[in-house]
């Protein structure tokens, strides 16, 4: 299908939403990436556009303990706490910007999420008490990540089933060539000004969200069921098994893979090698998925999602956990290579398989919810990583292989097997 193809179809609905996209389930075997790529309906090129522009300003949080300690003068325990409240902020969003995702609507959200957080990020740069500071940053953590399961859910309402592997992967893509990029920008703007570090987020989240105001889809009329009420939306995730076994798997999965952020600098220093090793290490992490992501797609996405996960787990366990074996750089480097290729594998397919699962009306909460899945594993996998660590690096990491083993069964399990509704968002090929 060519893109003058895509013009002459004109605006259809895709489960309520109007876009230039089909409204049919997509047999991902009958079509090539660059197809799907051409094929993504408009409003996700502008989605993905905002979202590498607002990872790209994400100036602050990277350089915040440093602004703290250096230029505002308070304690490295003090500063770890201010970021310690982003993360609850973060983990808060999650849930908040999904039940706003779902009633107040994806563009509303995402629009929302990003003044509100201009707004906060101008607010902290001027806070002089650390009981100012935390509470604003706690808050910022809230503001800045409430877009998330908004675009989640709006990849899935825009692209059909059988695309959306491709077009996570693409979203993924355009946040982590954000991210690589705008901390360089950060640490110049830092050495002239600080106030810079704070303005330039701010700008980047107030573009992002006019963006999403101009050029983003409005909330659909009602082609989706009306969203429950709290009560309703937990007693509906409750009786999903497929999805709560994704969420355990999300949990599991993701305790091992914050260990790159907490034991593994530990056994890199530890094997004789310097930080400038730990940081190539994970910049090679950042290459690979910026590199194999998006063409991997074209093998996973043919694959049943479930296979493609728990093989994806497996393969993180795996990589963590040679990490005991592995001493020289070369070796390490290897290893990373490994769960890298299996947060590639799985991710994408993880995100599209949410969206292929879950009631329309309640996108948005489903994404929330696996969202939070990770921030429960980054506030546990941290802590539990480094104190296993200091009694026995051997036990940690072959508890690695263990766990991503575990997700992997639990992933293949009868009990994870959805029961899909007839409708064409929800396929038995995702089974």
């Amino acid at each position: 299908m060519q893109v003058g193809d895509l013009a002459r179809i004109g605006a259809v609905t895709v489960d309520g939403w109007h876009s230039n996209s089909i409204a049919t389930v997509t047999d991902p075997g009958t079509t090539s990436l660059r197809t799907d790529l051409r094929a993504l309906p408009r409003p996700v090129w502008f989605l993905l556009a905002g979202s590498f522009v607002n990872r790209f300003g994400s100036f602050v949080l990277p350089f915040l303990v440093l602004y703290l300690t250096h230029h505002r003068g308070y304690t490295a325990a003090q500063a770890g706490l201010a970021l310690s409240a982003y993360g609850v902020g973060s983990a808060s969003a999650a849930a908040a910007g999904g039940v706003l995702a779902d009633h107040l609507g994806r563009r509303a959200t995402i629009a929302l999420s990003m003044y509100s957080s201009a707004i906060v990020m101008l607010a902290l740069s001027r806070a002089g008490s650390l009981a100012a500071v935390v509470p604003l940053t706690a808050l910022a953590g809230l503001a800045a990540e409430s877009y998330r399961p908004a675009s989640s859910a709006l990849l899935a309402d825009l692209v059909p089933q059988g695309r959306r592997v491709t077009a996570f992967a693409a979203y993924r893509l355009a946040i982590n060539l954000g991210f690589a990029a705008g901390p360089a920008v950060a640490g110049l703007l830092a050495e002239r000004s600080f106030l810079g570090v704070f303005v330039g987020d701010a700008a980047t989240s107030a573009i992002f969200g006019t963006l999403a105001v101009l050029l983003l889809p409005s909330r659909p009329e009602t082609h989706h069921e009306t969203p429950p009420g709290s009560a309703g939306a937990v007693r509906t995730i409750l009786a999903d098994r497929a999805f709560l076994a994704l969420l355990a798997t999300s949990v599991i999965i993701g305790v091992i893979y914050f260990q790159q952020e907490a034991a593994l600098p530990l056994q890199v220093i530890a094997d004789g090698h310097s930080t400038a090793v730990y940081g190539a290490l994970i910049s090679l992490n950042g290459l690979v998925v910026i590199l194999l992501e998006l063409p991997l797609t074209t093998l996973t996405r043919r694959l049943p999602p479930r296979r493609v996960i728990a093989t994806g787990v497996l393969l993180t366990g795996i990589g963590f956990g040679t990490t005991a074996l592995a001493t020289s750089a070369p070796a390490l480097a290897a290893t990373v290579v490994v769960w890298t290729l299996g947060e590639i594998t799985a991710a994408p397919v993880s995100s599209a398989y949410v969206a292929d699962i879950s009631p329309p009306h309640m996108r948005g909460r489903y994404a929330g919810a696996f969202g939070m899945s990770f921030s429960l594993a980054q506030i546990v996998g941290p802590a539990a990583g480094t104190s296993l660590y200091a009694a026995s690096p051997d036990v940690l990491w072959g508890g690695c292989v263990v766990l991503g083993a575990l997700a992997s069964a639990l992933m293949l399990s009868p009990a994870s097997r959805p029961r899909y509704a007839t409708t064409a968002s929800r396929s038995t090929s995702a089974a």
